[in-house]
């Protein structure tokens, strides 16, 4: 069984990690694979959005497979070794310079949680459930959990779960802002999809530029971020598709984006 599945359907790009039987926990493997994945989606120019989601109804990501890829191995060095490797699961994801939605089926703990907060817009099955429960292994989260969830939730809460590895449900991370729709799981991929295909209705080059400038900016002083605006502004206004834009809405029609 092919650990994760890759779909192209017209302009979405759809990811799926295929380990149901281990609550879609990643093994090696499983994040080469899901880098190779992310690389796919960044090159190819045809694909504009990509949902990452889990098979099954019981888990987006359960995190790292601790069992094979740590215990099993009977080797302290490897399972260290295993680790570091494991925290190179992100840069596949965060590099990719298109919008990507994570479609939260079920679980969401430790890696799963870091991957679906590397995402760009979260959607998540009412009966989800969120943590990064690695301070209970000795560990820390080393896939960007310790920076990324700070950043999304209001600090107490966020170091109250780093502390205790506890988790919480989709009600809470809704009312948190962790995730931005909260959904019964049988509408979660329509409705993952849906704001897919509203992306896919924007300028290319544009949707692209605004991640970065919104991403890099967050880490930048205001006066820098606008400066970073106003240079992604001046770059789009000499692109082909902000010619077409303009002429599509002077005459009240849809506008065909060339990507240029």
């Amino acid at each position: 069984m092919e650990k994760v599945l890759f779909q192209k359907i017209g302009a979405l790009a759809r990811v799926t990690i295929n380990r149901p039987e281990r609550l879609n926990a990643c093994d090696f493997e499983t994040y080469r694979l899901l880098g190779e994945a992310w690389r796919e989606v960044d090159r190819d120019p045809e694909i504009r959005v990509a949902i990452l989601t889990g098979a099954g109804e019981r888990a987006f990501c359960a995190g790292s497979d601790i069992k094979s890829d740590y215990v099993d191995s009977g080797s302290g060095r490897h399972a260290a070794q295993g680790r570091e490797a494991g925290a190179e699961r992100l840069p596949g994801l965060v590099d990719v310079r298109k919008p990507v939605i994570a479609a939260i089926n079920g679980h969401a703990n430790g890696g799963g949680l870091e991957q679906a907060l590397a995402c760009d817009i979260r959607v998540a099955a009412e009966h989800a459930q969120f943590g990064l429960g690695e301070v209970r292994l000795g560990w820390l989260p080393g896939g960007g959990g310790t920076q990324r969830l700070p950043r999304v939730l209001p600090l107490g809460r966020a170091l109250e779960m780093l502390y205790t590895g506890n988790r919480i449900d989709a009600a809470e991370a809704l009312r948190l802002q962790l995730v931005d729709h909260v959904v019964p799981i049988g509408e979660l991929m329509s409705k993952a999809e849906s704001i897919a295909d509203e992306i896919c209705r924007s300028a290319p080059l544009a949707v692209q530029r605004i991640k970065e400038i919104a991403l890099r900016g967050l880490d930048l002083p205001l006066e820098e971020g606008l400066k970073l605006e106003r240079q992604g502004f001046r770059d789009l206004m000499q692109t082909e598709d902000a010619i077409e834009g303009a002429l599509a809405f002077a005459e009240k029609r849809p506008p065909r984006w060339s990507g240029k």
